[in-house]
């Protein structure tokens, strides 16, 4: 297996390490558009060859998208163009955060069954060839969207990556993933921009604000130094879902502020107690 990672920043680049060090793939090739960041991934190893896109997908058995969804939605479908003229049993996938727009925009490619929508809930707020390390992946949750639009052949390479990468699968189609992840992931960075910028613009006449500020501030807080480049596609993509989360979650911040605001310690109180529900679901 000749495996291709178009995008080697922390995803792509922790998946080169694993895949070849758990020996999925024979040879991980490599396409960086930022040099600093090819050389730094040939330098330090994550990949055994940094090539064109062009030679990625001509040598590669599985080529994998794993740059931020804009570009991807670009580059779906140019890769599975390619396919058609010279892919046959080739395989593309991606590993992006929303999903409707890249199944648009190859719903009626003719390759589209060499390709398998993705998602590895795994990652952290750190980016760039730096940032990859062996066992990311590890125990997470990966996602496989629209599965009955691919091959079986396709699904089934994928699932063996990710059984390699040590995930488990759950499948649904692109709408609904795009609407659980707004809630588990977009959200949560959203408001750790936004706690970011509060804090950042009281910084200006409070210096030890942040001497002060312990654990919980800033596991809270550590979304924020999340890529622009990667987050600003995936909240315009998925803009709608984001929109309707964050005008629920403004409505619980209304509600908090008003009964801090009435002294209302009882409501205050029964608040924290429904958000305590939560450690039904996450311990």
């Amino acid at each position: 297996m000749k495996v291709g990672i178009i995008g080697l920043g922390l995803i792509g680049g922790s998946m080169a390490i694993d895949l070849k060090r758990k020996g999925f793939a024979d040879e991980v090739l490599g396409v960086e558009a930022e040099p600093v960041n090819a050389s730094a991934a040939e330098k330090i190893g994550l990949v055994d060859r940094v090539v064109s896109l062009d030679e990625c997908v001509r040598e590669s058995d599985l080529i994998v998208l794993a740059v931020p969804v804009g570009a991807a939605v670009r580059l779906l479908p140019m890769v599975l163009d390619r396919f058609a003229s010279d892919g046959d049993g080739k395989i593309v996938m991606d590993v992006c955060s929303t999903k409707e727009h890249l199944a648009r925009s190859v719903k009626y490619h003719p390759c589209r069954r060499q390709y398998v929508a993705s998602h590895p809930m795994a990652g952290t707020e750190y980016s760039g060839p730096w940032a990859a390390m062996p066992g990311l992946f590890d125990g997470h949750a990966c996602i496989i969207c629209d599965s009955e639009e691919s091959s079986p052949k396709a699904v089934r390479c994928v699932e063996s990556l990710y059984e390699t990468l040590n995930m488990r699968t759950i499948y649904m189609n692109s709408s609904s993933h795009d609407v659980h992840t707004a809630y588990v992931s977009h959200i949560s960075h959203v408001t750790s921009f936004a706690l970011a910028l509060t804090v950042l613009d009281k910084e200006k006449d409070e210096k030890h604000i942040f001497d002060l500020a312990s654990g919980g501030f800033s596991s809270t807080v550590r979304l924020a130094k999340s890529s622009p480049d990667m987050w600003t596609p995936i909240l315009s993509q998925n803009r709608d879902n984001v929109l309707h989360v964050m005008d629920t979650y403004i409505e619980k911040m209304q509600a908090f502020r008003q009964a801090i605001a009435d002294g209302d310690e009882d409501a205050v109180r029964g608040l924290i107690e429904d958000a305590n529900k939560i450690r039904r679901i996450i311990r």
